[in-house]
């Protein structure tokens, strides 16, 4: 096991990476008896951008407000930047920007003027340079237009985007974003997932959380699957799609379906499904230009191969027999 607050592996393990958040069994259980989080241990390692994904209500907005001290945990340990959370909250937070479950500013008060005041309640800040900072969150989140309108006349893409610009006002060394293309047309979208990268190449580890798959998929670097308050999964999201089995697809003729049938059957390939006139089954060990041979010396018209290797949805239906958006 890890050490939490350093990601050290034990003695005479192999090296494991720096941990930007660490939890040990954090577990959240209402008044009610409900299990909203059920004894999780996330391990993100510092310069990663962890996409944590799961349905609406699977326990990821309350496990990110235990991590930042917002909620207290029925029981388990959370760490942020090697601090216990919330006893270091003092040190830890100004290092760490936020964006939960939607933004909240005062609605008679322009854009600017509430990244102001959100500045001005930040100690550490250095007031000299605060209008500086807004103007350039502002710019980064593409609102330096709107600066001077007033949040209430803010649409929800744009009150989403002022919701990053205030977690962008500073330099930080962690990013953790509830749902942060809510609200958000394909643009702003784009916007965000490039803006992700930017923050991830310069060294910031972001923490994304969302039901939207194709976002996380184009961006994270590593995955952690929650499901009715259980971590299901995590890891490096490349080493965990290369594990799951490829999927080889064939198009043929419609006469040739059942011949196709009968060679990837006879091959040994398993789960084999028909759909019009492709004919697909799970790859296995069997080479693709095995499969490609076969088909030609049974004389099946080849119109087409394709091999997939399992993508986050396909990985998320294997764990747990049901799917959730992986669009808009």
């Amino acid at each position: 096991m890890t050490d939490p607050t350093t990601g050290a592996a034990p003695s005479g393990a192999a090296p494991v990476a720096p941990l930007a958040i660490a939890t040990d069994g954090l577990t959240k259980r209402f008044r009610s008896g409900q299990v909203a989080v059920a004894g999780i241990d996330l391990r993100v390692p510092r310069g990663a951008v962890y996409g944590f994904i799961g349905p609406n209500g699977s326990g990821k907005t309350t496990t990110i407000r235990m991590l930042l001290g917002l909620v207290r945990p029925t029981s388990g340990r959370a760490f942020l930047l090697g601090g216990e959370m919330p006893g270091a909250g003092a040190d830890v937070l100004p290092r760490v920007g936020a964006l939960v479950e939607g933004p909240a500013f005062h609605p008679y008060l322009t854009g600017s003027a509430n990244l102001a005041r959100l500045d001005a309640s930040d100690a550490t800040a250095d007031p000299r340079t605060a209008r500086q900072r807004a103007d350039e969150a502002l710019d980064r989140v593409g609102l330096g237009a709107a600066a001077g309108k007033p949040y209430r006349q803010y649409s929800l893409g744009m009150k989403q985007r002022l919701g990053l610009a205030a977690a962008l006002l500073r330099p930080r060394e962690l990013l953790v974003l509830d749902e942060p293309t809510n609200g958000l047309d394909p643009q702003g979208t784009r916007e965000v997932r490039n803006l992700v990268r930017e923050l991830a190449e310069n060294g910031t580890t972001v923490l994304v959380s969302s039901h939207l798959l194709a976002e996380i998929e184009q961006v994270c670097s590593h995955i952690g699957i929650m499901s009715g308050g259980h971590l299901l999964l995590q890891g490096d999201r490349a080493e965990l799609t290369a594990q799951g089995l490829p999927r080889l697809s064939v198009l043929t003729s419609a006469d040739h379906v059942g011949a196709a049938t009968e060679v990837l059957t006879g091959l040994g390939l398993t789960d084999v499904q028909t759909e019009g006139a492709t004919v697909s089954a799970l790859l296995g060990a069997v080479p693709p230009e095995k499969v490609s041979a076969a088909l030609v010396h049974a004389g099946v018209d080849l119109l087409g191969l394709e091999v997939r290797r399992p993508n986050l949805e396909q990985i998320f239906v294997e764990l747990t027999g049901e799917g959730f958006d992986v669009a808009r």
